[in-house]
Parts: C-alpha cells; sequence; structure tokens
C-alpha cells in the first residue's frame, strides 16, 4: 500500500472522529437544552437517557437525573413545612378571634331582651355562622397535627379491594398485579385513597382506573385514574395548595392532604399531564421501595 493511499485512510478515519465528535457534543448539547427548560418549566422529573454515553457522561446524566429528583423531594418538604406552620398561625388567630364572638352570641340568644324579638334571627345567623367557623378552622388544626406515620410492607391490592367495597357506584377497572407490596403506613394509605376517590365521585366520575409498576428508581408507581370533570389547566397548578378548592361545599383539604401524607413517608403524589387509560385526570402515587 502507497504512502499516499495510507495517508488517504487516515484522513477518512480522522474525518469520520471529526464528526462523530460533533454530532456527540450536539446530542450532549441537546440534552442541556432539555433540562435546561424542564427546570424553567418546574418539571423535575426529567429522566434523560444514557445510552450510548462515555461512562463518565453515564454517571453524570444518571446523577443529573437524580438530582432533579432529589430537587423536586426537598421542595414538596420544604412546601409541607411551610403550610404546616402558615396553618397552626391562621388556625391559633382566627379560634382566638372567634370564641369570645361564639360565647357572647350564645349568651345574647337567652338573654330576654334578645328571645322572640326582632334581633334574634341575626344573631342566630352570626353565632350559626361562628361555630361554622370554629368547626372549619379545627378541621385545619388537625390537619397539622397528623399521627405519626408507621410505614410497613403493605398488601396493596388488598387495600384497593377494601376501598372498592366501600364504593360500590362506580365502575372500577383495577389492572393491579395479583400480589404486590409497598412500603407505606396502611391507615394512612387507605386515607389517601379515601380522599382521591371521593374527590372524583364529587366531580361525576363513573368510572375508576388504578394501575401499578416499578419505578425506574426503585419506587413503587401507583396510578389512580377517573372519567369526570377535566381539571381546568389554569387551576391545575393549585389543586394541591391547602384551603384552594373549585368546589362549592368543598374545604380544599382533600388533595393537599392526601400529598403531605406521602410526603412525611418520603413519597410522592403529583397530577399527571397525560391521563391514563383513557380518563380525564391521572394522579401519580410514589412509594419507597419495599424491604425485601
Amino acid at each position: 500500500m502507497g504512502l499516499w493511499s495510507v495517508i488517504g485512510i487516515c484522513a477518512v478515519v480522522i474525518a469520520i472522529l471529526v464528526w462523530w465528535f460533533c454530532m456527540h457534543q450536539r446530542s450532549l448539547v441537546r440534552r442541556a437544552r432539555l433540562m435546561q427548560e424542564a427546570i424553567r418549566n418546574h418539571d423535575l422529573t426529567f429522566q434523560l437517557p444514557t445510552k450510548h454515553m462515555f461512562s463518565g457522561e453515564r454517571a453524570l446524566q444518571e446523577t443529573l437525573n437524580q438530582l432533579g429528583e432529589h430537587i423536586r423531594e426537598q421542595v414538596n418538604l420544604g412546601e409541607v413545612e411551610s403550610w404546616e406552620k402558615l396553618t397552626r398561625v391562621l388556625t391559633h388567630e382566627i379560634m382566638n378571634a372567634t370564641a369570645p364572638i361564639a360565647s357572647i352570641s350564645q349568651m345574647m340568644l337567652h338573654h330576654p331582651s334578645v328571645k322572640d324579638s326582632d334581633l334574634e334571627e341575626g344573631v342566630n345567623a352570626i353565632h350559626n355562622t361562628v361555630v361554622h367557623l370554629n368547626s372549619f378552622v379545627d378541621g385545619y388544626r388537625k390537619y397539622s397535627e397528623l399521627q405519626k406515620p408507621v410505614p410497613q410492607p403493605v398488601d396493596l391490592v388488598a387495600v384497593i379491594g377494601e376501598i372498592e367495597q366501600l364504593f360500590k357506584d362506580v365502575k372500577w377497572i383495577n389492572d393491579t398485579p395479583s400480589t404486590l407490596t409497598i412500603k407505606t403506613d396502611p391507615n394512612l394509605l387507605r386515607q389517601i385513597l379515601i380522599n382521591l376517590v371521593k374527590n372524583a365521585i364529587e366531580a361525576g366520575t363513573k368510572t375508576l382506573g388504578v394501575e401499578c409498576e416499578h419505578g425506574a428508581d426503585g419506587k413503587e408507581l401507583l396510578y389512580i385514574s377517573n372519567d369526570g370533570e377535566i381539571i381546568p389547566a389554569d387551576v391545575r397548578s393549585s389543586i394541591f395548595v391547602p384551603f384552594f378548592t373549585t368546589k362549592r361545599t368543598g374545604n380544599g383539604i382533600g388533595l393537599s392532604l392526601s400529598r403531605r401524607l406521602l410526603t412525611i413517608q418520603g413519597g410522592m403524589m403529583s397530577l399527571l399531564d397525560q391521563p391514563r387509560m383513557g380518563m380525564h385526570t391521572t394522579f401519580l402515587l410514589e412509594f419507597p421501595q419495599a424491604e425485601k
């Protein structure tokens, strides 16, 4: 083989390597832009693939994938702590302000000058309103004083079966494995599922769907879907905020409480952008991996 032939082959190899290197760098730039866009949209659940990467790049990408999840967990814990502090302050101040009003209005209702007079109806309305407000606030006080969870291996299929028996008026599509163990507090899990089902029924749900799968990070994923009213786009980001509700009779505690019950156990609840099973709404519940 002549010298020029060798030089030609080397030139081709070098050109291929340069082309591959440039394409690889462009791929890394696209990954960086995807992560930037996800962070800008407050989506910290990104999981970018690690195929066709060098060992160092793969390790870095896997760390970034995990970092997004850890940041999301810390943000959620911070939100829970903030709402707990706000709830304690609000309930304390409101109860202090309404207690004397309830006492005075109750006393006035039995006063001879008020009883059977034109004032009785107005005083009675004040008393009933304050009593209702006290009851309402007391519910939030209890919200900030939840029992300490005791996570343990729980038979998810058995728990879902119990919930199905409580709500027989809706159709259930249960696509869970025959045996599946998750790590959570069984009593709090029942409360979470009941809250989700009640919310779905209040939204006009006729069918509920349940799916499970193993997450890439070892967590167990539970999908609860329903065909009720679609949650409007402008309120989706607020549905887990305590006190927030779009229902006339709602108190805005169900979803925020359910998310909190999962968060304090190392889990998470979120609303999927794309519902599953052909439903209108899907909530994702993430549980820590059960010990083997």
